[in-house]
């Protein structure tokens, strides 16, 4: 019989309490799923970690693991004198290999206790959520289809069809937010949890608005005399248009703000909207027009690049 090093499998210490097991598993397990990873061997390296996992999760199996002793992996051995009256045999120890001896495993005494089977999480599931800036800002209930590797009975894995899942986006979701749906992921095996399903937000463009985070942008075009006399006028937003006052001597570029008509914070509030000002030169003007413009041209002092 070759040995098998069990606690090397999980990369954990032979005294290594029964948590610390079950984290190195579940860490390795996701690692090495054949379905996702791109590890050299991860099929091979997912069943020793499962192997290890079943023995040492046990604590009668791991009590007579470590009766064993600790050699070198890939090394023959046989049990210690004595071990199969401690822990029950009847085997051929040349012909049978580690794992087909405790997956066969009696029990103290020669009970009739056969090893229960090895939990498995279930996978997660990851998928984006293309919504619109008018389903952030309200919230909205998606059908996504998901699809993910599932374990099977016999301690395999295989692809599973696309799972069609319901989801409620909460009012305020932002670009690129990650959202977490507990239990919506792949089926755990032998009583291991649910997966949860991850929801990555990407907002569609909208014609208007820009988002950032909570806050939201918008262009505002000026006429040049609205930007030197200031105005007030009516700026759209998601919940409705809005009245704004333009101050006087505005200049292009320059953000004028408009508190809590971003989108919905998760525990309250709002962010802003800014418009943000760009002057919109008449491109067909009549002669009274450029008479006028030609009257303002001779009279201003105002030099555009005295900073030159």
């Amino acid at each position: 019989m070759k040995y098998k090093d069990y606690y090397k499998i999980l990369g954990v210490a032979r005294g290594a309490p029964a948590d610390d097991i079950k984290k190195a598993y579940r860490r390795l397990a996701r690692k090495y799923h054949p379905d996702v990873s791109k590890e050299k061997d991860a099929e091979e390296k997912f069943k020793a970690v499962a192997e290890a996992y079943e023995t040492l999760s046990d604590a009668e199996k791991r009590a007579a693991y470590d009766q064993l002793g600790s050699y070198q992996p890939g090394q023959h051995f046989k049990p210690p004198p004595g071990w199969e009256q401690r822990f029950g045999g009847g085997f051929a120890f040349d012909e049978i290999d580690l794992s087909d001896l405790f997956s066969s495993f009696t029990g103290r005494a020669g009970s009739n206790r056969r090893g229960s089977a090895v939990p498995v999480p279930g996978q997660d599931f990851e998928v984006t959520a293309q919504i619109t800036l008018e389903q952030a800002y309200a919230g909205t209930e998606l059908t996504l289809s998901a699809r993910g590797p599932e374990f099977t009975a016999e301690g395999f894995v295989q692809p599973r069809a696309p799972k069609t899942i319901k989801a409620r986006i909460p009012k305020g979701a932002t670009d690129g937010q990650r959202l977490r749906l507990p239990g919506k992921g792949g089926k755990g095996l032998n009583g291991g949890g649910d997966g949860n399903l991850y929801v990555t937000i990407s907002l569609l463009p909208h014609r208007l608005f820009r988002a950032s985070g909570h806050d939201l942008s918008i262009d505002l075009p000026l006429a040049p005399w609205e930007a030197v006399l200031g105005t007030s006028l009516e700026v759209p937003t998601l919940s409705g248009a809005v009245r704004l006052k333009v101050p006087a001597g505005t200049r292009a570029g320059q953000q004028l703000r408009i508190a809590d008509r971003g989108l919905p914070k998760p525990r309250g509030g709002a962010g802003d909207l800014l418009a943000i000002v760009q002057i919109a030169v008449p491109t067909a003007v009549g002669e009274k027009e450029k008479a006028l413009y030609q009257a303002l041209a001779e009279q201003s002092q105002f030099n555009p690049r005295g900073h030159f």
